[in-house]
């Protein structure tokens, strides 16, 4: 469509900069379905039901790590829950999951003054033997540093991976150390390390381990692997200061199972007039075994739900299809995320956008996309209509949601409404991932925001187009 903006009576050049993309965004929708957008939100800020849900889930089924009974009766809670509703087309998707079992973990200062430390082990660690592993502590301030050591150095030792991720609004602190976690087990074991430890990835100055996944790589010997409690970290750091030899004893039951049977559950709020084009609202049922779920991903799976709902109780449905989506195993390997887009396949042309709520309960503070360049300015608009919130504008250089990221390879545009994270790793993938962590007004904010979105997206005149993009997982 053609906008022509005449600027003759315009003071200035740049007030006729701002005034094209602002027409052209708002031809997208009439007033009315702005108006709609607007009723939505302030509905939603008056009050939701997704504390509640969040609530429900939490207590009657708990932690549902991959493959456990928990994440079973997960899957069954999500299917009654979607069909109290009221959505459509429910339904679950079969996927197979890996299946690991924590067991128990010691870490031990050896010798006369015998010390323990807490520690968990992350998530796809072998065991130690029932003896344990007993070896000297090396110290390394990252990822990095480990891999620039010679096999010579690290032989038979005990690797300690020291550092300390930063409290950040945006995350960025975990993405900036998650490597330890991830990849720290294989490049230790390369090196002949005997076993490794690893500063939590979080940020909390409690005595709580935070877990998550590793990767083993297939040319690398696979190594127990554990992290320590930020003060933990801290003692075991004060004991190497002095720069003398420090030993310590690690034991752990961790195993892997066989894999097991899991689903992703689905539900849609069907389009009026282009039901066969989809909004995806995403979030991950599972959860890792530590904690209750609450904010990981428990609160995702609530805002997606509330957000649906309440786009399903309005009087005129939008043109195209809101399909919630609670995704299997994003904790442990994004299971359910990549056998959603396989059985998508070609349909994945039909989905129009995709957003994920998988960052806890915090407020939404900005908007960023990956979308083609041409729908920038819808995305301008749906903020906009979500002025209220005072959403900052982000890029279009977007990630999306983990569980995204095999969708968004084929194509699939996203929207990222970035949550406020700064207390967000004090409890992710802790002990503490409890319902305490949510406040009932913050979750209806969000639930605001991915409502207008889904809302918008779904009633827009055109498209977001389609978009390439190479992403690396990161859990």
């Amino acid at each position: 469509m053609l906008i022509v903006v005449r600027c003759a009576k315009v003071p200035t050049l740049a007030l006729c900069a701002v005034l094209a993309p602002a027409l052209a965004a708002g031809a997208d929708w009439s007033e009315q379905q702005l108006a709609t957008a607007g009723a939505l939100r302030d509905r939603a800020l008056s009050g939701t039901t997704a504390y509640e849900h969040v609530t429900s889930l939490v207590t009657e089924v708990g932690p549902r790590s991959a493959g456990s009974s928990g994440d079973a009766a997960a899957v069954r809670w999500a299917l009654n829950k979607l069909g109290s509703l009221g959505f459509s087309q429910v339904r679950s998707q079969d996927v197979l999951v890996p299946r690991w079992v924590r067991g128990h973990a010691e870490v031990t200062l050896a010798g006369p003054n015998a010390q323990s430390l807490v520690a968990v082990a992350l998530g796809g660690s072998v065991g130690t033997s029932d003896e344990g592993v007993e070896a000297q502590v090396l110290e390394v301030a990252s990822l990095d540093a480990l891999n620039a050591l010679p096999a010579t150095t690290v032989g038979g030792k005990i690797v300690f991976i020291n550092q300390r991720m930063e409290r950040t609004r945006d995350g960025a602190g975990y993405g900036a150390t998650v490597r330890n976690r991830a990849e720290g087990p294989s490049a230790a074991g390369h090196l002949g390390a005997a076993a490794l430890l690893i500063r939590s990835v979080g940020t909390s100055d409690q005595r709580h381990g935070h877990t998550g996944s590793l990767n083993y790589r297939v040319d690398a010997p696979r190594i127990p692997a554990l992290a320590l409690s930020n003060p933990d970290a801290d003692q075991l750091a004060r004991w190497l200061k002095p720069g003398k030899p420090v030993r310590v004893r690690v034991k752990s039951t961790a195993r892997e199972l066989p894999s097991s049977w899991s689903a992703n559950v689905i539900g849609e709020i069907p389009g009026s007039e282009r039901p066969n084009e989809v909004v995806l609202l995403g979030a991950h049922l599972d959860s890792w075994d530590l904690g209750q779920g609450a904010i990981d991903d428990g609160a995702g799976v609530a805002i997606v739900i509330e957000a649906a709902r309440l786009i399903g109780r309005l009087e005129r449905k939008p043109a195209r299809t809101v399909r919630v989506v609670l995704f299997a195993n994003e904790e442990f390997g994004l299971s359910g995320a990549k056998e959603y887009a396989r059985l998508v396949g070609d349909a994945a042309a039909r989905h129009v956008l995709a957003v994920e709520a998988d960052l806890g309960a915090g407020a939404v503070w900005r908007i960023q996309s990956k979308v083609a360049p041409d729908a920038v300015p819808a995305v301008d608009a749906i903020r906009e209509a979500l002025k209220p919130l005072a959403l900052e504008a982000g890029n279009n250089e977007a990630r999306g949601g983990s569980d995204l990221r095999p969708l968004h390879a084929l194509g699939v545009p996203i929207l990222d409404l970035s949550q406020d994270a700064t207390n967000y790793f004090d409890v992710h993938h802790t002990v503490n991932d409890t319902l305490l962590q949510i406040d009932p007004k913050t979750l209806n904010q969000v639930v605001a925001a991915y409502a207008v979105t889904a809302y918008l997206a779904a009633s827009k005149n055109g498209d977001f187009g389609r978009v390439a993009t190479e992403e690396k997982e990161q859990r």
